[in-house]
This record gives C-alpha cells, sequence and structure tokens, in this order.
C-alpha cells in the first residue's frame, strides 16, 4: 500500500505542477499583450513627441531675431 500511496502521490503533484504550468503560460501571454500594448504606446508617443518638437522648432525660426541689446539704450 505504501507504493500505491508514493505513486497517487506523486501524480497529485504532477496533476498540480502542470495545472501550475497551464496558469504561468497564460499569465505570460497576457503579459506579453501588455508589453505590446505599451510598446506601441510609448512609441507612438515618441512620435507626437517628435512632431511638437518640430512644430516648436519652427515657430522658434520664425521669431524676429533682435539685435544685441546696446549699453546706451537702457540708459
Amino acid at each position: 500500500m505504501a507504493h500505491s500511496d508514493t505513486i497517487d502521490q506523486i501524480a497529485e503533484r504532477v496533476d498540480h505542477l502542470l495545472l501550475r504550468h497551464e496558469e504561468l503560460q497564460r499569465t505570460n501571454a497576457l503579459l506579453a499583450q501588455q508589453v505590446q500594448a505599451l510598446t506601441s504606446e510609448r512609441d507612438q508617443l515618441k512620435s507626437r513627441l517628435a512632431a511638437a518638437r518640430a512644430r516648436v522648432d519652427a515657430l522658434i525660426e520664425r521669431l524676429p531675431t533682435s539685435a544685441p541689446a546696446s549699453p546706451e539704450a537702457s540708459a
């Protein structure tokens, strides 16, 4: 009987490990989806930031250049 009990315990443990493995695979798949979504969002934000910087740079280029302030102008 002890031999049968040992086999039953091993079988139960293997079943538990298989369930845990499946659970971890599902969790890993969900995390991979989240990483993909966040990566996509980050790339979109970087693209928007680059576009905004380009617009700001273009506006700065359009600003009139002022002559350096002379000491006489402040007196």
